[in-house]
């Protein structure tokens, strides 16, 4: 049952609209409607055109086939466009996962990957990110724990807290780990192009007929509040997603569709503005850790726009975050959040002047934390 609290969810909800500076949200700076009407062409009158009837289950065809352009193979009927990708992971794991079916997970993952597959009953391997090797994807040990009762293979990289990746030859050997045994790949791509050593990797839907892949409009493109995600599966996974959906929302609204069609077809133009932001605000991050050294243990992100530093000195970074929020009115994300206390999620995503702030306040807290 999911009656359990997600720690993540707790702690945005207590701190996220209660502080003044966000350096622990996931996201890149959100844009405004009239940012997002100049930059892709939306006009009133396209807007003033919609009508609010039903939409249809899988999503406006016109939106799933730009999704599908964009991602995919160019096939809309492998695309259901979602509320976010929180229901496009929903749907998916309860349309692939029973009680006691087999699942190799990444740990830590964003919570929800875990709790949902804890809740259907099935039987969780870890493959564990380690912060002494830089969080850096062992896939010779995700090797090892997928066997022939696996059912699911649960990933997602750009990694979101860690900033960790893959390569693609590392990508190549997980699907191909994966389709020994005939077990889905369950791919989660919230911060498929923001990288910075490296190329996109492409989605693995491309190459593996049992790979499900998520996406979003709420990381990478600014646009959170649009709430709107997308789930790329083979068409039989799509038909169980679609009668699951038949119990919850239904549809998406009309309007949501068009805008986030024409955010979809301009996903350079968003994109681009942002991970340019983040580069600056990347380096100003790793300047800030090299001279806190003593304080913040700090691995370079690859991917997304945040990072998981060790907070020296702390087994359990929780009380600190609390200290930070109210005292200082700035949201840090304890580790305990992601199942490992020692460390913290720091995001970088935002404006620049924001995290220089931020950075500044949480520099102060640190040193008075070392002081007592």
């Amino acid at each position: 049952m999911l009656n359990e609290e997600v720690l993540l969810e707790s702690w945005m909800r207590e701190y996220y609209f209660d502080t003044d500076l966000d350096i622990g949200s996931s996201g890149v700076q959100s844009f405004s409607l009239a940012e997002l009407r100049e930059l892709t062409g939306l006009t009133h009158e396209e807007m003033d055109a919609v009508v609010f009837d039903d939409s249809r289950t899988l999503g406006d065809p016109l939106l799933r086939e730009a999704i599908a352009r964009r991602w995919g193979a160019g096939d809309p009927e492998r695309v259901m466009a979602t509320h976010g990708s929180n229901e496009a992971i929903f749907l998916a794991l309860n349309a692939l996962l029973a009680p006691g079916d087999e699942v190799v997970i990444l740990d830590p993952i964003y919570p929800q990957f875990y709790s949902i597959a804890e809740s259907l009953g099935a039987r969780l391997k870890t493959w564990r990110l380690r912060a002494e090797l830089g969080f850096r994807p062992d896939v010779g040990e995700a090797r090892s724990l997928i066997g022939p009762r696996t059912k699911a293979v649960v990933v997602n990289f750009p990694h979101n807290p860690t900033g960790a990746s893959l390569t693609r030859e590392e990508q190549a050997e997980l699907i191909a780990a994966a389709s020994e045994v005939g077990a889905y790949l369950v791919w989660d791509a919230a911060f498929a192009e923001l990288t910075y050593d490296s190329e996109p990797l492409p989605d693995p839907t491309l190459f593996y007929e049992r790979a499900v892949s998520t996406g979003t409009l709420s990381k990478g493109y600014g646009l959170p509040g649009l709430r709107v995600g997308w789930c790329l599966a083979p068409p039989e996974v799509l038909e169980r997603c679609a009668l699951l959906r038949d119990h919850i929302n239904l549809h998406l609204s009309p309007l949501v569709e068009l805008v986030a069609r024409r955010a979809v077809e301009h996903a350079d133009v968003l994109c681009g503005i942002r991970l340019r932001q983040a580069r600056a605000n990347l380096a100003f991050l790793s300047e800030w850790a090299a001279r806190s050294a003593e304080l913040v243990e700090f691995t370079p992100p690859r991917g997304g726009v945040c990072a998981f530093p060790r907070l020296r000195g702390m087994a359990d970074t929780e009380a600190f975050c609390h200290q930070l929020a109210r005292a200082r009115r700035v949201l840090l994300v304890p580790g305990r959040c992601f199942n490992a206390p020692g460390h913290v999620r720091l995001g970088f995503g935002g404006r620049a002047a924001a995290l220089e702030e931020g950075l500044r306040r949480l520099s102060a807290q640190l040193e008075s934390h070392a002081r007592t």
